[in-house]
């Protein structure tokens, strides 16, 4: 009993740190994954609030994320922007990772969006390509709602048959026929990180029925399905995880990859928040 209470009063601390800031009340919540955090700055009006100042937010430790929450309009709805996430494998527990989440939920949020970097597994993916997760699979090794449940905050056993909202995914569709952008479309596996996988694991990932690997993504998701959040997912696929043509990952190039897709993902989420209901 006394974990629940913790976390509904951490929550509860971490609105009132934001609400010294900004009144907002972010009707989204987007979590921009590596290089793709520019998003923010197509925020009108924005409000950053620095996760250093808000109570049991951590802090990134990944070079290429980094740490405000940003509010403000973005296509015409108000927005709350995870400018940096957190990494099971930086240290940070399942709860800790996935705690701005409840936090843009209290605020007031109806709808996640995340994004991430991610290998593609697929043979017929290649490195820009963005794919639209249609599903997922957690090979991390951990769930953030593992322990006692919150009532007030979602239902012991949540239901996980659309986890992916069929209908943002189905408006994505539309939007990137309209604009001719490419997007691919697949399952999104995520494991604990933070080494890259082996020839056998990518052979055994593409086995199971997973298009694309990354590290993150999954504990927000499951904490949003708990929340009751529409949920919308992207990948942006920065390298090609084929194992009979493996090569040493550049990280330096994957960055770069994700910075070359980040305009697409950018236009697509845009348009994608001003036609959602």
């Amino acid at each position: 009993m006394s974990e629940i209470l913790d976390l509904r009063a951490q929550i509860n601390d971490a609105v009132a740190a934001v609400r010294h800031m900004t009144d907002s009340a972010p009707d989204v919540a987007i979590i921009l994954g590596t290089g793709l955090g520019a998003l923010a700055e197509q925020i009108e009006g924005s409000i950053s609030c620095p996760y250093a100042n808000l109570p049991y937010f951590p802090v990134p430790t990944v070079a290429t994320h980094e740490g405000n929450l940003v509010f403000g309009s973005l296509s015409g709805k108000n927005v709350v922007t995870m400018q940096g996430r957190f990494h099971y494998y930086e240290g940070y527990s399942m709860q800790e990772t996935t705690f701005p989440v409840r936090v843009a939920k209290a605020l007031g949020a109806k709808t996640l969006i995340v994004s991430n970097a991610a290998g593609g597994l697929n043979p017929q993916f290649r490195a820009g390509d963005m794919m639209i997760i249609t599903d997922h699979i957690n090979l991390m090794g951990g769930n953030p709602l593992i322990g006692p449940n919150d009532d007030l905050l979602g239902p012991r056993y949540p239901d996980m048959s659309e986890p992916y909202s069929t209908e943002l995914i189905e408006l994505a569709e539309t939007i990137a026929l309209e604009q001719a952008m490419k997007v691919q479309e697949g399952v999104y596996v995520a494991v604990a990180g933070p080494n890259l996988e082996t020839a056998a694991e990518y052979r055994f990932l593409r086995y199971i029925g997973a298009d694309a690997v990354g590290m993150s993504t999954v504990p927000e998701v499951l904490v949003a399905v708990h929340a009751g959040l529409k949920v919308f997912g992207v990948s942006a696929i920065t390298d090609e995880c084929l194992p009979d043509a493996l090569q040493p990952a550049n990280i330096e190039k994957i960055i770069r990859i994700a910075g070359d897709i980040e305009p697409r993902l950018t236009k697509l989420v845009g348009y994608l928040i001003e036609r959602m209901p």
